[in-house]
């Protein structure tokens, strides 16, 4: 069996999708081969599993990128409601803003503060165009 994961090895989903193949390995007796299909904002590997055979031999690793995508990419090769049954829900990552100590702000309204005051001076990074993370760092508040 498959669990088709359409980020790149090593990040929170692909973590996750390995510790679930393993135990699930573990449980059937047989053999899940986790496989990472990146690219186009996880479009690529989860149209790939839209186009396989609906056997229950090939599984989807999704995240929030799912939901999004349908609001960033005009044309997308699947529907991401039609085209997919879901299984369940395995995991909820909290997302958590950093920034350096010697940053002068100690709280959200001071961070944005200094960034409306200095734009060109604050940078960020995120897991790539179109992830929750880009989104909630392009995104400013009202």
């Amino acid at each position: 069996m498959k669990l088709i994961v359409p980020f790149a090895p090593g990040g929170f989903t692909d973590v996750v999708a390995r510790i679930l193949g393993n135990k699930l390995s573990q449980s059937m007796g047989q053999q899940f081969v986790v496989e990472n299909k990146a690219g186009a904002g996880s479009t690529i590997g989860t149209d790939f599993v839209a186009k396989a055979p609906p056997d229950g031999y090939t599984l989807l690793m999704v995240s929030s990128t799912h939901v999004i995508s349908p609001w960033l990419y005009k044309n997308l090769p699947y529907d991401p409601v039609k085209s997919f049954a879901a299984v369940g829900k395995l995991v909820d990552s909290p997302y958590v803003l950093l920034v350096h100590p010697k940053v002068p702000a100690k709280n959200v309204q001071e961070f944005i503060a200094l960034a409306k005051a200095a734009p060109e001076k604050i940078h960020y990074a995120s897991s790539g165009n179109g992830s929750a993370q880009h989104l909630m760092g392009a995104c400013s508040p009202p």
